[in-house]
């Protein structure tokens, strides 16, 4: 394993090419703040260099929060969004500490999507992003890394990648969830009598809970 010191490069940080993204951005975003324990601990878990911009997102920042909340990028953890971005994948894409997995969760979504990189678990994609989605129970490759895709949450056209499943208050319904919740759905999602999200009733579910329920029902890990 490197030490902290081998991973923290200061002089060269990826947080730098991340805040020329921040200052491009058009959908709207607020990074969390770090505590520093919990940054140094996670980093030295994910033996990410801070040179990259996964390193540099899981060291300078809890988190990014993307259109009020809708999409959340996982970095050391924050109290809006508890989760930092070893400790969640434990016991999902990995169980022992220092094990690799055959992806890495990188960010999730209120409706209980899950966005990957792929380590060759998910397909023949490898370092590419891959999004599980609710109503497919499929994951898919989204054709772009890791720093596409953070380009692509900050800048890309999030709304329509979403619009089948947007209803009419949804953002003061995000609100009020928190950042280890998501709405879990009735009629489930990949369910014919869903296709009317107009009748879909939702409330909020812990997270954990609706990740492992959903894997299990599509016969994932």
């Amino acid at each position: 394993m490197k030490s902290l010191k081998e991973l923290i490069d200061t002089s060269n940080s990826g947080w730098k090419l991340v805040e020329g993204w921040l200052k491009e951005a058009t959908n709207s975003y607020e990074v969390l703040p770090q505590n520093p324990k919990r940054a140094d601990e996670e980093l030295l878990r994910a033996q990410i260099t801070t040179k990259s911009p996964m390193g540099a997102i899981i060291h300078q920042s809890g988190g990014i929060l993307i259109d009020g909340g809708w999409l959340r990028i996982l970095g050391s953890g924050s109290p809006k969004l508890n989760r930092g971005i070893m400790e969640w994948n434990k016991g999902k894409s990995f169980d022992k500490e220092g094990e690799k997995g055959g992806f890495l969760l990188i960010a999730d979504d209120v409706l209980g999507g899950y966005f990957a990189i792929n380590a060759g678990a998910l397909g023949d994609a490898i370092g590419q992003v891959y999004y599980f989605a609710q109503d497919t129970l499929q994951w898919e490759s989204l054709e772009c890394g890791y720093s596409d895709f953070i380009f692509w949450a900050l800048r890309g056209d999030i709304r329509q990648f979403y619009e089948t499943f947007k209803w009419k208050d949804w953002s003061e319904d995000v609100k009020s969830l928190n950042g280890n919740q998501v709405f879990s759905f009735y009629p489930f999602l990949w369910t014919e009598e869903a296709r009317d999200f107009r009748k879909v009733d939702r409330k909020p579910m812990a997270i954990d809970e609706n990740y492992h329920f959903t894997m299990e029902f599509a016969g994932r890990r």
